[in-house]
C-alpha cells in the first residue's frame, strides 16, 4: 500500500546537520525537517487515531506531523528518507488491529487463583512476631 501525499500538505525546512562531513557540515544545511498537515490527508477516523498514537510527540496539537532526518550527507537522501518514514507510518496507521474477544476465566482457573492467594496469606501470617505464650 502506497500513499500519494499531496505537495500542498508538506512543508520542508533544511537545517545544519551534526555528524560526519567535516567542514561541509558547518557550511551546508543538509538535514531536513518535514511537516505534514495530517488533516489535508483526509484519513479515515481509525487511521487518524492510530497515527496520533504512533506519532506521539512528533504530532503537534494543530495536526502537524514533524519528521526530522539528518542521517545522510545530502539533502535529497534526507528528503527521501523523511518521505519514506512518513509513508511507513501511514501504512502502519491503516492496518487495523485485531478485535479482542472477551473471555472469562474457567472455574478451575478461579480455584487455582484462590488457592494461591490462600497460600500467600498463610506465608505472610507466619512472618509476624512470635507470641510469648
Amino acid at each position: 500500500m502506497t500513499f500519494n501525499i499531496p505537495v500542498s500538505a508538506i512543508s520542508e525546512t533544511f537545517l545544519a546537520a551534526s555528524g560526519p562531513g567535516g567542514q561541509n557540515v558547518n557550511k551546508v544545511e543538509t538535514a531536513v525537517q518535514m511537516r505534514v498537515n495530517i488533516y489535508a490527508l483526509r484519513l479515515p477516523p481509525f487511521a487518524f487515531r492510530k497515527l496520533r498514537s504512533l506519532a506521539g510527540r512528533k504530532m503537534t496539537s494543530n495536526g502537524e506531523l514533524i519528521i526530522t532526518v539528518r542521517e545522510h550527507r545530502t539533502r535529497e537522501a534526507n528528503r527521501a528518507e523523511a518521505r519514506k518514514r512518513i509513508e511507513d507510518m501511514l501504512v502502519e496507521a491503516h492496518q487495523r488491529d485485531a478485535r479482542r474477544i472477551k473471555t472469562k476465566p474457567s472455574r478451575a482457573a478461579k480455584a487455582r487463583r484462590v488457592d494461591s492467594k490462600k497460600k500467600k496469606s498463610n506465608v505472610k501470617k507466619m512472618r509476624g512476631k512470635p507470641s510469648l505464650d
